[in-house]
């Protein structure tokens, strides 16, 4: 069977994460053998692993109809199964979006949403919480006939009328110009999908590494399903278009990549792929090779001028003679196919994009733990040296010069109790600012906004009203978030003064507490912003429908920005509990040496243990904290080397030599 280029370069991936994985382990195993460990830290590093275990990749295949976009996605992740896993055909054949994932804690199986579930304002994202909504069909993949019937139940249609078609949100042609809408027949009823969404578990080496495909069916469901583009294409690390070499670029076609893909002026085509399907009905027996190329060159060139893209982005081939290549294990007819080369480029892309994901989520939270920990492991360094320096001055038994260091040392302490009971008051100071954060970032609040909005939108007649109020929408949210950036700062510099404090007058390490700022969730509102005022602008619907659809894509936006705020909310209340992690676990090592110091005084006092013995003791300790800084070092070191640039340019070269 022939190698699957891009499973070659998700087990070099797999690779990379085992060991990342592994790495954090042993880290976390040895810092809990060291006692150097507490509960927020477990729990940091146990969110960390799972990080890396749950990760997800997105890839979205969108074309319009007969443009062979499934059985592009056949050729590519599945041509080694020997069969079709999608339905493939002449025409319309995949009538609902569908993705397909791996879910090891359910069977294989087809869930279906039914279309009329499109009547109300929830959203596919929220259905997924309502398992009685969805019809579950189980199939075993290991029959693929089995395979074949029930994953055809996505091309599934029903007539309904007009009407009924225009209360779900679907747009009906108002004339034959009209290249959005679905043309009623001469009774006045429309074909619509049956599913309005379709989730397919299927047991898949890609998909069990984390792959999630997205398979959509055209203009009209990106039209009619404003959660496509502005949740689901939008979230994707890839996007392949497809294109037909029979067509060229389309009305249609230019629709979906100008309003769905593209999505605002100056867009950037990073990962974003385009296919040029069925060059096969250019190849020529009776034709020259170089004649047959000098065509597919020619479609190739006007389609990057076209749709302004680089030519390096387009991809020439044929997925009908690749799926059949691989079938028939012929790599003469895969090779002449041109699947490879897409194949090289969406590893190349998707690899990176799956060690970004890894390493957004470790890096910080890794340098955090680990700067906590280093500070803990130099607090105790710093306490048995000071407590060395003691008992160098100790070269005589004089007893007055041991009364004075026992005095100093019983003073260090209260002092450090008396300013940890001033500390327990700044708490209270701490848990007020702590209130107003979580007030900013109330939910309640938003959902306040939020139904001021929705009734606003209800009572405005024009387009320009509803943008209007649209704009208003995402400026108040956004403010929120600023007030709760300001207020974050406060809480760092309240703070930041209380380290400061313990630093300077009981010479602990010298860091600093950790930031948190909203700049990532106002980002992502604006880029919200950016798609749904895009989509407005370029609907070409009468008032009723256009209001309709405006309030339907609303809601949609509405269940994003609650997603933005909810993950705001978990992330401040992560930070508010480990803020001052690092300053308590100093103040807890350097209470415990000064109470070893103490007692180590008192026993030379008393005659229980010579002068040599405590020295002897506390080199020993000291010895043992040195190998536990040198054994931290190593175990932060061999985390790191993964987090680096070498080991993403290591996984792409090995992906890349294990394809060719």
């Amino acid at each position: 069977m022939l190698p699957n280029r891009i499973e070659k370069g998700f087990d070099a991936y797999s690779e990379w994460r085992q060991k990342m994985f592994t790495s954090i382990e042993a880290f976390r195993e040895w810092l809990k053998e060291q006692k150097l460990s507490d509960v927020q830290t477990d729990e940091r590093l146990d969110h960390v692993l799972a990080t890396i275990n749950d990760d997800k990749l997105h890839v979205a295949f969108v074309a319009e109809f007969s443009r062979g976009k499934s059985e592009l996605i056949n050729a590519t992740f599945f041509g080694q199964l020997g069969k079709r896993v999608l339905p493939s055909s002449a025409g319309r054949t995949t009538m609902c979006p569908t993705e397909l994932l791996y879910n090891k804690d359910e069977v294989p199986s087809i869930k279906l949403l039914p279309i009329e579930t499109r009547e109300n304002t929830t959203t596919i994202s929220e259905y997924k919480g309502f398992a009685e909504e969805w019809e579950t069909k189980t199939f075993d993949p290991e029959n693929p006939d089995d395979v074949r019937d029930v994953l055809a139940l996505v091309t599934d249609t029903i007539d309904v009328r007009v009407d009924q078609a225009k209360s779900m949100g679907l747009p009906v042609a108002e004339d034959t110009d009209d290249p959005e809408g679905i043309r009623p027949d001469e009774n006045g009823r429309v074909e619509v999908p049956k599913w309005r969404h379709a989730i397919i578990n299927f047991p898949h080496p890609l998909l069990e590494q984390g792959l999630v495909i997205l398979d959509t069916p055209g203009l009209n469901a990106l039209g009619a399903e404003p959660e496509l583009t502005l949740n689901m294409l939008g979230m994707a690390h890839a996007v392949i278009f497809i294109l037909a070499a029979d067509a060229g670029v389309t009305k249609s076609d230019m629709s979906v990549w100008r309003d769905h893909i593209m999505v605002k002026e100056r867009s950037s085509d990073k990962g974003k792929l385009v296919v040029l399907n069925k060059v096969d009905v250019l190849w020529d027996e009776l034709r020259d090779r170089s004649e047959v190329q000098a065509e597919i060159d020619r479609q190739v060139q006007e389609t990057a001028e076209t749709l302004e893209v680089d030519l390096d982005n387009i991809f020439p081939l044929s997925a009908q003679k690749a799926l059949l290549g691989k079938i028939k294990d012929d790599s003469d007819l895969v090779d002449q196919s041109g699947i490879s080369k897409l194949e090289d480029a969406l590893t190349n892309l998707l690899i990176p994009a799956k060690i970004d994901i890894v390493r957004e989520n470790v890096r910080g939270e890794m340098t955090d733990v680990t700067t906590a920990v280093n500070a803990m492991v130099g607090q105790r360094l710093k306490d048995v040296n000071d407590h060395m320096a003691e008992l160098d001055q100790l070269n005589t038994k004089n007893l007055q010069v041991i009364e004075d260091m026992m005095e100093k040392v019983r003073s260090d302490k209260e002092h450090l109790e008396k300013n940890l009971q001033r500390f327990q008051a700044t708490r209270s100071i701490f848990s007020q600012q702590t209130s107003k954060l979580y007030s900013h970032l109330s939910l309640a609040n938003l959902e306040r906004v939020i139904a001021e909005t929705k009734r606003d939108m209800e009572l405005s007649l024009t387009t320009s009203g509803l943008r209007s109020r649209m704009v208003t929408f995402f400026d108040e949210v956004s403010a929120s978030l600023d007030s709760g950036t300001n207020q974050a700062a406060e809480i760092e510099d309240l703070m930041a003064g209380v380290y400061k404090k313990f630093q300077e007058e009981h010479g602990l390490a010298n860091i600093k507490p950790r930031s948190f700022s909203t700049a990532k969730y106002i980002r992502e509102l604006k880029r919200l912003e950016e798609k749904h005022d895009h989509f407005v602008r370029g609907m070409s619907m009468v008032m009723t429908e256009q209001t309709t659809l405006v309030s339907k894509f609303f809601e949609t936006v509405v269940v994003r920005v609650r997603q933005v705020f909810e993950k705001a909310n978990r992330d401040a209340d992560t930070w508010l509990k480990t803020i001052m992690s690092p300053m308590e676990s100093q103040v807890r090592e350097h209470q415990i040496q000064l109470r070893r110091r103490l007692e180590s005084i008192k026993r030379i006092h008393k005659a229980s243990d010579t002068l040599e013995d405590r020295v002897a003791e506390i080199q020993h300790v000291r010895g043992g904290i040195m190998e536990q800084q040198g054994a931290l070092n190593a175990l932060v070191g061999d985390v790191e080397s993964h987090l680096t640039d070498d080991q993403e340019k290591m996984i792409e070269d090995d992906a890349r030599a294990e394809a060719s």
